[in-house]
């Protein structure tokens, strides 16, 4: 049994309370606000993210501010912080005197912070750099978590801290695979939901699938270019973290970032469709932070480009796909 901490409860972090809470381990979801908190303990459902399952009894609610000032942090062997990228360098910021200082903290976040263009463990190592860190990134739908469905992800660092954390995380319905590849898993994670989004759009406008197959071979190979330029590897990007997670976020109409495009093909507003949203679309803003970080670097990256045009810049979807129709011929590995 490992005593367990999940900093955030959005349909992530709920799902993997779920997920470790039904394995046996001690878990604590710490909870942003006390009404949340308060509201969780009562009902046992996470009524906003997660509406559908009624959560394990021994998962212990824990207010944000409860773990920040008593010092709880100190009592967990793992911490799993899966607080959004656009806020958790402010969630590092409060919490980061309280974290054990021997034990791993895994980042479960998947995007690029705005006026940075840092990834999540770029993040995490600025804000805590005497905290063991390591990186989870996969296919992974909050929802099939939840109920105990299968699936896989891939857990990125140092061997000592993979090793020591796929040895406690122990869960019959999410198997880790290490990787010691920060960069390729992180890049990964990232930039697909950027081309999810490109996708949706594809959907919506009834391009066909033959279309949406091309975008996301594409798509892979803009990861792979920026990935490499990091210093991270073609290889892993064959992985749960990679093809893995576009296979997944590509595809399905329950990715926040594929309907997203759909609704975007469907003549909504980018305004009105975050308005009418709880949850994040984290392809939104890695969009507008790849587009300056592959830019600096010389990274070329069309499909995020044109998904950047489209959301910040007023790029008509007719245009947008102009825009990736006449580009040159190029050879396929590039």
């Amino acid at each position: 049994m490992t005593n367990i901490a999940i900093i955030g409860a959005g349909a992530w972090g709920t799902a993997l309370a779920q997920c470790y809470a039904g394995a046996g381990h001690r878990v604590a979801l710490v909870v942003r606000t006390n009404e949340l908190a308060e509201e969780i303990k009562k009902t046992r459902v996470n009524q906003t993210y997660l509406a559908d399952i009624q959560l394990h009894d021994t998962i212990n609610i824990l207010p944000l501010n409860q773990f920040i000032e008593t010092g709880d942090g100190a009592k967990f062997d793992i911490i799993l912080n899966v607080t959004p990228t656009q806020f958790l360098r402010a969630n590092l910021q409060q919490i980061h005197a309280v974290l054990p200082k021997d034990a791993p903290m895994v980042i479960c976040a998947k995007g690029m912070e705005i006026g940075t263009d840092s990834l999540p463990l770029m993040i995490a190592a600025e804000e805590c750099p005497t905290i063991r860190l390591a990186y989870l990134s996969g296919p992974n739908f909050a929802r099939d978590i939840a109920r105990g469905l299968p699936s896989a992800s891939t857990l990125a660092g140092e061997v000592e801290v993979t090793d020591d954390v796929i040895a406690r995380l122990t869960a019959r319905n999410l198997r880790l695979y290490a990787s010691r590849d920060i960069w390729g898993a992180q890049i990964g994670g990232a930039i697909k939901n950027v081309i999810a989004i490109a996708c949706g759009l594809c959907h919506g406008l009834e391009l066909g699938e033959s279309a949406r197959a091309a975008l996301v071979t594409r798509g892979l190979a803009e990861i792979a270019r920026l990935s490499e330029t990091m210093g991270g590897k073609r290889e892993t990007l064959l992985g749960q973290c990679g093809v893995g997670d576009l296979m997944l976020t590509c595809s399905s109409a329950q990715s926040r970032n594929f309907s997203l495009g759909l609704e975007l093909a469907g003549g909504k507003t980018l305004t009105q469709i975050t308005r009418s949203r709880t949850s994040i679309a984290e392809g939104v803003t890695t969009s507008r932070a790849a587009y300056h970080f592959a830019k600096t670097r010389g990274v070329d990256m069309p499909i995020v480009e044109t998904v950047y045009r489209c959301l910040y810049e007023g790029l008509s979807l007719g245009h947008a796909l102009d825009h990736i129709l006449s580009r040159p011929p190029r050879a396929e590995t590039h």
